[in-house]
């Protein structure tokens, strides 16, 4: 899968489950902030991500993951292999 193609799935199925609006999700936007999550959201994130994706992610990594475009590379890289 290409990677914009990737990231212009992942914006669709965030806005859908955090009932934001596609165009506020942005690469340098804050994850966080953007989705309004707070910690039990956050597992909820991490949950949709699991589940369509099939990848692993800790809370540790999650944590650390603060904008968008970091959340596409780390994704990516994980999917890809």
């Amino acid at each position: 899968m290409e990677k914009q193609q990737f990231i212009d799935e992942l914006n669709e199925l965030l806005a859908e489950e955090f009932e934001v609006e596609v165009s506020t999700i942005q690469p340098e936007g804050s994850v966080k902030m953007t989705l309004a999550l707070d910690s039990l959201s956050l597992i909820d994130l991490v949950a949709v991500i699991e589940n369509t994706y099939k990848v692993k992610i800790s809370g540790q990594e999650m944590m650390q993951i603060k904008k968008f475009s970091e959340l596409y590379d780390f994704l990516y890289e994980r999917i890809e292999k």
